[in-house]
């Protein structure tokens, strides 16, 4: 199915196709890819107004995910009925403020790869592109 990735923003330059085909890989992974997905980028003035209006945080943030099957558990993948429900929903990402957490040596493609599932695909996805790429939540545990 189709993966939608739309560019909302202006703060950061974003070139789509290195990113179009990480997430591809990702959905490969994870076994999803007849599932339809939005990605869309967009800026810290955007994702804070999304936030404040659906979690009422009046910060900017990295990632949102509206998902469209409701009570799923976590990492469940969806079995829908009928075709119309094969889709996964909408993931808004903050690219400015991602963008701005980066660290010097990091590179801000995989950075955005690595918010779609971290831990689960770091190891497949590192394997396939030859890069060598961290969880983001390195340092916290």
């Amino acid at each position: 199915m189709s993966l939608v990735l739309r560019n909302l923003q202006r703060a950061i330059p974003l070139r789509r196709v290195p990113l179009r085909k990480k997430i591809e890989i990702v959905r490969n992974i994870l076994g999803v890819q007849k599932f339809d997905l939005g990605i869309i980028c967009v800026d810290n003035k955007n994702i804070q107004h999304i936030n404040r209006i659906y979690r009422e945080k009046n910060i900017p943030t990295d990632v949102l995910s509206f998902p469209f099957h409701e009570n799923l558990k976590a990492g469940e993948i969806p079995q829908p009925d009928f075709p119309d429900d094969y889709n996964l929903g909408d993931i808004f990402l903050g690219v400015e403020y991602i963008f701005q957490q980066c660290k010097e040596n990091e590179d801000y493609y995989d950075i955005l790869t690595m918010y779609q599932k971290e831990k689960q695909v770091l190891e497949e996805l590192s394997r396939r592109t030859g890069t060598r790429l961290q969880p983001l939540s390195r340092g916290l545990f």
